[in-house]
């Protein structure tokens, strides 16, 4: 603890007068922003920072507020009574949320009161476990109560053994008022058990507050229908995906108009994260991944006239617009990051394509930061298609020098690898400590058509592998690469690329890293809680003989297939609340590679699910990525 508090008090004294190389120490004193609102009286922006306290294990957070034409920032104690809370009914009299009520017998003292100290959990169907939590019984129900009396809670979903918010990650975004308050919408997938587990069918759902009756508003869409939100006329909207079981389907913004449902996005070849309505109620905005960033759209609203709807990319740039925050005249509120920067706030002026940095938690930070260098490569794939591929370059490079390279290998498999910031995978980080980071936007991800973001379901094995070794062959032909010196990196999907990489590379890399990534992909659809996205991806169960897409999978792209090849060293991360790529997955990779002679190390989280989230964890993740590139590139 002695040797975390000095190095914590050394990296307050970082100077910005002194540049130095980014390290996973002073990457964990980022400030980590987000914006909360605008205030009611909208003239300033609320948001919090967020430090990690690496002696505590945790983070602090201040609040702060900064007027929206930009100035200095204010730390308030009060943010809450700043904000407008769209959750309060529109007469002033109920507020909306959401609480865990108990609702299933799962326990074995839930069974048998008299056992009060049994252990025992007792399930009928799968979805005993999701994420990184056991299925308690109790599940998320949205309610409302008095705004003078909390308590008063009156849950609107009674008895249901369903979710909303749905878990794991689900929250407020899932349910709101009508405009007129007279019913609520809710996002929820009334689904339990097996059935629960093998379906992505969430509707919209209308409970009434005067007759206590609850309807269906999306019965025929098989698919997520997720997001509701209310246009400043009235109309409501959502987001949609149209198959059922395929979590990563192209996200669509539906509005509901005097009676017609409106896709206002089907037109458009990309699917949108996130969207809010304009002001006026006459353009919805929306985020999207394109070409590698995420940026900023619009989508005009004609409602049933033959106006031709059409979307526009309003933002451009190496960055990515993460979230709308609100509109102020003629500007937008938005949080964005890119490679070398962690979010900050901003407001973009729609009129004069104009930029303005609002929040500067990082500034002076990054100043003394030497900024690894970022450059966009279009490689040709081995099927004559053009792909993008992201390369980061040390601080300082040379290109008379020779650098070790790592391909980073993108998890998800349908996410978007755009200018994203990360606290884990950072390629900042990477470069600082001299290697140059090679990332490709490999078939699989957003913002390169449907065609391209669908084309890695039930090929996880086929073209994407061969457009990893398009991108790393390419770049290797540098000079400045030293091809003697070249790892491959990844986590969950991104893990099973290295998994199966290290079986067919034929001497390309020196070494390897594998974070929760799938191994064996029977026992991997034997174990993972969302059974919906191995039918999907692997096109169905092992077991299926007479399911081509199925067989194909399980004979051709399981990495076990291929561990007589490994000849190369290899560390494996685990988490041992991960239920979505299990622990087994690591377990039996490093078993494989132990029992085979290779040099392996198995780093294990006991505490951690897909992800490192602990501050002291995440530094002996940092810390055990270079010490294995140290000894092995």
């Amino acid at each position: 603890m002695k040797k975390i508090l000095l190095l914590t008090l050394s990296i307050m004294g970082l100077s910005a007068s002194a540049q130095q190389h980014m390290t996973p120490e002073l990457l964990w004193k980022v400030g980590r922003v987000s914006t909360l609102g605008i205030t009611k009286d909208g003239k300033s922006i609320v948001y919090k920072v967020s430090i990690p306290n690496v002696a505590e294990n945790k983070s602090d957070s201040k609040f702060y507020t900064i007027p929206v034409g930009g100035g200095t920032p204010v730390e308030t104690k009060d943010y809450k009574e700043l904000l407008k809370d769209k959750y309060v009914s529109p007469d002033g009299k109920w507020l909306l949320s959401h609480k865990e009520i108990k609702v299933d017998k799962v326990l074995g003292k839930d069974h048998y009161p008299e056992l009060e100290k049994s252990t025992a959990q007792v399930y009928d169907g799968l979805d005993y476990r999701h994420w990184d939590t056991w299925n308690d019984g109790t599940h998320n129900h949205v309610g409302y109560a008095p705004v003078d009396n909390k308590d008063g809670f009156i849950d609107i979903m009674a008895n249901e053994p369903y979710d909303s918010p749905q878990k794991p990650f689900g929250g407020e975004e899932d349910y709101c008022w009508s405009p007129d308050g007279k019913s609520i919408i809710y996002v929820s997938k009334k689904k339990a058990g097996t059935a629960y587990a093998i379906s992505t069918n969430t509707d919209l759902y209308e409970y009434n507050v005067a007759t206590k009756q609850t309807k269906n508003l999306t019965p025929n869409n098989p698919g997520y229908d997720t997001n509701p939100a209310y246009s400043p006329q009235g109309d409501l909207s959502w987001l949609q995906m149209k198959r059922d079981g395929y979590e990563a389907d192209k996200n669509d913004i539906i509005v509901r108009f005097k009676g017609t449902d409106i896709n206002l996005t089907a037109g458009w070849d990309g699917t949108v994260d996130s969207f809010t309505w304009s002001p006026d109620g006459k353009k919805v905005y929306f985020t999207a991944a394109v070409d590698g960033t995420k940026q900023l759209f619009e989508v005009n609203f004609p409602g049933l006239t033959k106006i031709a709807i059409t979307v526009k990319q309003v933002t451009d740039g190496y960055f990515d617009v993460n979230s709308i925050v609100d509109f102020t005249g003629d500007k937008v509120i938005l949080e964005r990051a890119d490679m070398n920067h962690a979010t900050e706030i901003f407001s973009y002026d729609l009129k004069k394509k104009t930029w303005m940095q609002l929040s500067k938690v990082n500034d002076a930070f990054y100043a003394g930061i030497k900024l690894s260098k970022t450059e966009k490569r279009y490689v040709t794939t081995t099927d004559g298609k053009k792909m993008l591929v992201w390369v980061i370059l040390p601080p300082d490079f040379d290109a008379k020098k020779k650098y070790p390279t790592l391909l980073y290998c993108q998890g998800g498999p349908q996410s978007a690898l755009t200018q994203f910031y990360s606290y884990r995978w950072n390629f900042q980080v990477m470069a600082a400590q001299g290697y140059i980071v090679v990332a490709p936007n490999r078939r699989g991800m957003p913002g390169h058509g449907v065609e391209w973001n669908e084309a890695i379901s039930k090929d996880w094995g086929g073209q994407v592998i061969d457009d990893y070794l398009s991108a790393i062959d390419d770049v290797a032909k540098e000079p400045y690469v030293d091809k003697a010196r070249l790892g491959a990196v990844g986590a969950s999907y991104g893990g099973y690329s290295v998994f199966y990489l290290a079986g067919i590379h034929n001497k390309r890399f020196k070494t390897f890293i594998a974070h929760d990534g799938v191994f064996n992909l029977q026992s991997m659809y034997g174990t993972t809680e969302e059974v919906f996205f191995t039918n999907w991806d692997s096109g169905g169960p092992y077991w299926d003989k007479n399911n081509a897409a199925a067989q194909k999978t399980y004979s051709k792209f399981n990495p076990i297939d291929n561990v007589a090849k490994w000849d190369t060293p290899i560390l494996i991360y685990q988490g041992g609340t991960d239920y979505r790529v299990p622990i087994g997955q690591g377990q039996e990779a490093f078993q494989a590679a132990q029992l085979r002679g290779i040099k392996s190390r198995f780093v294990y989280f006991p505490d951690e699910n897909h992800w490192v989230l602990k501050p002291q964890n995440a530094l002996v993740w940092q810390g055990e990525f270079f010490r294995w590139l140290k000894e092995t590139l």
